[in-house]
């Protein structure tokens, strides 16, 4: 694995792909101890160096399995280790949502909680610093200024060097970066979104605003769940699980519109004798604005096959196809980009920003 690059407008150096471990620990497709070991040591032996977790998965013991992992192969200086908090672990889903019960300052993003948070999580990892944390979502109330000042603030402490913001709104990320400059502070130098070929509609607005403020864009879930991966059926998707309802990958991917573009992923997978799979990773690695795309496995042989799509490099032409195929609905602000309207505003003349 090769080609790495910088997180962000920042120093950060990473590994086109991330391995996320949000497989690692007890769960219904989750990998046992010994095979995220593998799993592990099969992406460093590739050449990574991205690893990401959070405090959330697996109740923390995914944390804990990959603290263990770097100090048991003294990877801590080669290793670019995330984690994320802002998800509330201290009631069940039951007690929470039925009797109000939980410690409502053991979740979110105000400054109580993301103390207690990066402690807890410094002493799963073994180490006494994070490279890269992550605001996992955005809770809705925490004032922006609070959460720059809070992370801003462990940076200080030397507890982080960076941080990033995942699934929050655009105006959000855009706001943090703004605080961050006019108050010469650290700021945020990433986004996690979910982003694929079936989920473009954060191109509109997250993307540019990510490109003004030097943020990477870090996709999570650039296969659709599995759905990207050419093993399900248009005619059969029963027993398709997650996929088929109400999932963390949000609605059903199994729309005619998905079925479609995937299509055209089979025909380019065919084309160059790759898997399907592999051709959805290498789409979303050569998209702009994108530094560093999630990978997720539960075995090893998947892992090895994502880990190829890092030596495609698909035509202008597959490239073109690919994105007419799953291109967007034009929404408002997205249409303000097109050169049409930007010739009318520019009296018919074809004007080219200074960072397009």
């Amino acid at each position: 694995m090769t080609n790495f690059r910088t997180l962000g407008r920042s120093g950060l150096v990473v590994s086109p792909l991330a391995l996320g471990t949000m497989t690692f620990g007890s769960g219904e497709w989750n990998a046992d101890d010994r095979t995220s070991r593998s799993i592990f040591d099969a992406y460093r032996a590739a050449g990574g160096n991205f690893i990401d977790t959070s405090d959330i998965y697996s109740g923390g013991e995914s944390e804990t399995l990959v603290g263990r992992f770097i100090a048991e192969t003294k990877a801590r200086d080669e290793v670019v280790l995330s984690t994320k908090f802002a998800f509330n672990g201290s009631a069940s889903p039951l007690t929470a949502t039925q009797a109000g019960g939980g410690n409502p300052n053991a979740g979110g993003a105000g400054a109580k909680n993301i103390h207690r948070a990066i402690d807890a999580s410094l002493k799963r990892l073994g180490t006494d610093y994070v490279d890269l944390y992550w605001m996992h979502i955005w809770d809705g109330v925490t004032p922006v200024e609070e959460i720059v000042q809070t992370l801003g603030d462990l940076v200080r402490a030397g507890k982080i060097r960076y941080y990033g913001l995942s699934d929050m709104p655009a105006w959000v990320a855009m706001k943090a970066a703004t605080i961050a400059s006019e108050r010469r502070v650290p700021g945020p130098i990433a986004m996690q979104l979910e982003y694929s070929l079936v989920a473009r509609d954060v191109e509109g607005e997250y993307f540019p605003a990510a490109r003004e403020a030097g943020m990477g864009i870090m996709p999570w879930s650039p296969l659709a769940g599995g759905f990207l991966s050419g093993k399900y059926k248009r005619e059969d998707t029963s027993g398709t699980g997650r996929l088929s309802g109400a999932n963390p990958f949000g609605d059903s991917k199994f729309v005619d519109r998905n079925w479609d573009i995937l299509d055209v992923v089979k025909s380019v997978a065919t084309e160059i004798d790759r898997p399907v799979a592999q051709v959805a990773l290498a789409w979303a690695m050569a998209r702009p604005g994108v530094a560093s795309t999630l990978i997720g496995a539960s075995k090893v042989s998947q892992l090895e096959s994502n880990i190829a799509a890092t030596d495609i490099e698909l035509s202008l032409g597959q490239m073109k196809r690919l994105d007419e195929a799953s291109a967007p609905a034009p929404s408002f602000s997205s249409s303000l980009a097109n050169p049409a309207i930007r010739s009318m505003v520019f009296g018919g003349h074809d004007v080219v920003g200074w960072n397009e």
